[in-house]
């Protein structure tokens, strides 16, 4: 007997679900010789739990303990038009081996079928464990993507680009040509994350776009900053070509001035790779994107994603 149950999370889980990705995250990190990721807290990662219920077809999922009834464990999920994708998810160390994690996958995997849809991730290569927890489960590694980051000059990087003079901020006249641009680049549509990033309510978003070369309503690229303290990254992007993915992320980078966000590039465009080296960029991890009852996987020009909101 596992003794515990799955439920959807709800609104009053809020503080226990932020304080279980905090101890389980720190915990990982810490035992594996990394400084805290959450050093804040909770006040931090409550703001997963939060983006998680604002974005459109965004749930989580919970493990609770039969006896204490306390949260052991919790998973986000994302229900899009082309897929479903699995978010961050953590179980509580002291409840290690109780095959909570697995449970977990299990159920949103399971309701992805009901809806005939795929399930797509972006995990750590870092952490063997989660990596076989899915691989047993299915998953199949279509794209490697190194983490990198750079601190920000104050008054940011100011060279110009091939495609630099295409680079705008965006608005929410852009969301259809944005739909069809990552359509046609990784075959995936959010049109409800990019409508939540450019309204920016909560005002943890920015998003640039770069205007097509030829046609200025077909664009070349669009890139969304995340700048929340918690979670300050670059991405989810999706670009025609290295010229739009450069002048892009340089322009992303110089919202975030100052400061040192985290980015995804594929391991395989050289040209990106190269740029971030020299604006002084390192490398800080390793992340796979995985698929699960999907046909093959490929992509039309590059995509840059993030684990928070996850996207791939």
């Amino acid at each position: 007997m596992n003794n515990y149950s799955i439920r959807k999370m709800q609104p009053e889980d809020r503080w226990e679900v932020a304080e279980l990705i905090c101890i389980s995250t720190n915990f990982w990190y810490q035992v594996h010789g990394f400084p805290m990721v959450f050093a804040a807290g909770p006040q931090s990662t409550v703001f997963h739990f939060d983006t998680y219920h604002a974005l459109e077809g965004s749930s989580g999922i919970v493990a609770v303990d039969t006896e204490t009834r306390r949260i052991i464990g919790s998973c986000f999920q994302h229900d899009r038009p082309t897929h479903v994708s699995l978010g961050i998810m953590n179980v509580h160390p002291n409840h290690a081996r109780r095959g909570v994690a697995g449970a977990l996958l299990r159920e949103i995997v399971e309701l992805a079928g009901v809806k005939g849809k795929p399930v797509r991730l972006v995990s750590s290569a870092m952490n063997l464990d989660s990596y076989s927890l899915y691989n047993r489960a299915g998953f199949v590694t279509f794209a490697v993507y190194q983490d990198m980051t750079v601190r920000v000059p104050v008054d940011g990087f100011r060279e110009s680009h091939e495609a630099t003079a295409r680079v705008r901020p965006a608005t929410l006249s852009d969301l259809d040509a944005i739909v069809d641009l990552e359509r046609e680049v990784s075959y995936i549509e959010r049109p409800g994350d990019f409508r939540h990033f450019i309204e920016n309510a909560d005002g943890n978003w920015h998003v640039s776009v770069c205007e097509g070369l030829r046609d200025p309503f077909r664009l070349d690229g669009v890139l969304v900053s995340c700048l929340h303290p918690a979670c300050n990254m670059i991405g989810p992007g999706a670009m025609r070509d290295s010229a739009s993915a450069v002048a892009l992320l340089q322009a992303e980078l110089n919202v975030n001035a100052g400061r040192a966000p985290v980015f995804l590039l594929p391991v395989t465009e050289c040209t990106l790779v190269r740029q971030a080296y020299a604006w002084g960029a390192r490398n800080c991890e390793l992340h796979f994107a995985q698929i699960r009852d999907g046909q093959h996987v490929r992509v039309n020009g590059i995509a840059m994603p993030t684990f928070m909101p996850e996207s791939n």
